[in-house]
């Protein structure tokens, strides 16, 4: 194989891949040393593989960087499409290819640890190497392991300290403020400590569910009926604490006892994919995990959920995500055998279960925002773009356009660059109709991208030296089919959408060469639109006044003695435009060759006069 070329190696790899049978299997990609950087499974062996191998294939850049270091590959034949799935698994969990998704936790799981000592401590731990102790969890978000035990000892005015309780001591400042109950002082036996510790546990377990409220209640009103006023006391000031903060927490509880919700945000050539865990109908645990490349959200989550789920216990019978899943109903009937009942994945469309998965698309760009150093609006918007407009990529550099003429006099262009989300004002651009007079909209909107690709091309001017991830115009799709033919003459391959507004002169749409896109539905998205569609209108009617606003100044200069159309083009030629001929000076005016000495004096006398 030394020296073959690559049409040549793809050449091979698809008539190898033409010869597997069309049944359920397994395919194992391996580069020249052997080592194998890819595993995947097909209901059709023969028509997914060969896709991989087949010439001018549109694949997202990872699959061409997978494919461009494939030597040779192997397969496994299997009965079912879902035995291949399970197969698949298997093989990726013990090669890991560099390919595929794999799950690394860098950070380590957290527990909450209940301690063996004779009174109790309930703390958070990285470990759970004290094999007295015993451990709710693991967990992912250290912070959430944190406020979870915060939350507890606070509620259940717990110890938080080192002390011994065997003795009695003086107490420290947390009982003074009511926040400890201070078993330190020798006044609390030690059943009563371990009761608390016990509904403290199974608060933690079981979040705020009324079995537990019941019981405090009961337990309150037996100490009330012997008597036993302060405890009651403060088992009645545990249920007032607990459903205070069942209040304050309301906001991340949801209607269903144990649900996953997953949404992703692609930015800068990363995605991430954001988990938020519910049991017991309560925020339990947050995971982000990141990977590079831009990916499919279906092909994502098809991969992404096998792996994450490969091997865990506690799966929930619903999984929201902001996206189908490739192969869902097949990931559905292998959740559903690993937990033994039925799990369904569910893309909601309204209500409180749309609204857990944009909080959960929310933590993702934030954090994502972190890494790329923007704000999380702003990535959250971007990558929903992505979506929605089922682009390829991030829309991380984005041009509009916009014509602007008054009854086909002084037609000019502007175009607005917005990069990461905000203005790049630095790179907007001005352009005058030259190719004909007149009002023609698409006329003018495919000379301003013909001179924009050449300029490109040209490579001279900073401004164009780069291409946009998207182009949007103003306008619908009368505009786009005017600017097609001019990229394809470029071989210009870029995403291009019109702005489309409404009787209000109000952003509405987006324009495709087949139906709209609505965008009103996604307040953040409208906004961005209409933002981009305001500022590139501002930008190309500012260009349009100054423009009529130097005509009409160059007929007042007509108008002068002594300056006729020679001496207005000598004056233009020198000054460039009539603002800058109406504040020369007379030794200025006199130096322009053409210019007669009573010209410039009545030109400076005209406007001294105004």
């Amino acid at each position: 194989m030394n020296g073959e070329d690559n049409l040549s190696r793809l050449k091979r790899l698809k008539t190898k891949a033409n010869k597997l049978p069309k049944t359920p299997g397994v395919y194992i990609m391996r580069n020249k040393s052997g080592d194998i950087i890819y595993i995947g499974k097909a209901k059709a062996l023969k028509n997914r593989v060969t896709q991989y191998f087949g010439a001018g294939n549109q694949h997202p850049e990872k699959v061409r960087k997978m494919v461009s270091n494939v030597e040779d590959f192997d397969f496994v034949l299997c009965e079912s499409e879902f035995e291949a799935l399970i197969l698949e698994n298997s093989l990726i969990k013990q090669n890991q290819p560099k390919y595929n998704i794999l799950l690394k936790d860098d950070k380590g799981y957290h527990y909450i640890m209940i301690t063996g000592d004779k009174w109790r401590r309930i703390t958070a731990s990285k470990d759970t190497a004290d094999r007295r102790a015993k451990y709710i969890g693991p967990y992912y978000s250290s912070l959430v392991v944190k406020d979870t035990v915060d939350e507890t000892v606070r509620t259940f005015k717990l110890p938080d300290c080192n002390r011994s309780f065997d003795k009695p001591s003086k107490p420290c400042l947390n009982f003074h403020i009511g926040r400890c109950d201070a078993p330190c002082r020798g006044k609390i036996p030690l059943s009563e400590y371990n009761e608390t510790v016990d509904s403290a546990i199974a608060f933690i377990k079981g979040g705020f569910s009324a079995d537990i409220l019941d019981e405090l209640r009961e337990r309150m009103q037996a100490a009330s009926d012997n008597l036993n006023f302060e405890y009651a006391a403060k088992l009645r000031d545990r249920i007032n604490a607990i459903n205070k903060l069942r209040e304050k927490q309301r906001v991340v509880m949801c209607a269903y006892p144990s649900q996953d919700v997953f949404a992703s945000v692609s930015s800068s050539g990363s995605v991430g994919v954001g988990v938020l865990v519910f049991r017991n109908s309560r925020l339990t645990d947050k995971k982000v995990f990141f990977f590079d490349g831009e990916y499919d959200k279906g092909e994502l989550y098809g991969e992404f959920l096998r792996r994450y789920y490969d091997g865990e216990k506690d799966i929930p019978k619903r999984i929201l995500l902001d996206a189908p899943a490739d192969d869902g109903e097949l990931i559905s009937e292998w959740l559903s055998s690993l937990s033994g009942r039925k799990a369904e994945l569910l893309v909601p469309e309204r209500g409180e279960q749309k609204k857990l998965v944009e909080m959960c698309r929310g933590n993702v760009a934030e954090n994502m925002a972190q890494r790329v150093g923007r704000t999380g609006e702003r990535t959250s918007i971007l990558s929903l773009l992505k979506d929605m407009f089922g682009l390829k990529a991030t829309p991380e550099v984005i041009e509009a356009f916009d014509i602007s003429n008054t009854g086909g006099q002084e037609n000019v262009a502007g175009m607005v660059v917005f990069s990461g989300g905000k203005p790049e004002r630095g790179s907007y651009r001005r352009f005058k109709i030259k190719g004909f007079s007149g009002q023609d909209d698409y006329r003018s909107m495919a000379e301003v991208l013909d001179r924009r690709f050449s300029e490109y091309e040209k490579g001279t001017d900073k401004g164009f030296s780069r291409l946009p991830d998207l182009i949007l115009l103003d306008g619908a799709a009368g505009q786009i089919s005017a600017v097609l033919p001019v990229m394809e003459a470029h071989g210009i391959d870029l995403p291009v959408f019109g702005m489309v507004k409404d009787g209000k002169h109000k952003t509405r749409a987006i324009a495709t060469t087949g139906d709209d896109i609505e965008i009103k539905g996604n307040r953040a998205v409208f906004g961005f639109i209409t933002e981009i569609q305001d500022e590139v209108h501002r930008f190309a009617i500012s260009y349009h006044r100054k423009k009529r606003s130097e005509r009409m100044l160059g007929s007042q200069l007509l108008e002068i003695p002594g300056v006729g159309e020679k001496t207005l083009k000598a004056l233009i030629k020198h000054f460039k435009t009539v603002s800058a001929v109406k504040a020369a000076s007379y030794e200025e005016l006199c130096e322009v060759k053409g210019v007669t000495k009573t010209a410039a004096r009545n030109i400076r006398e005209h406007f001294e006069d105004k």
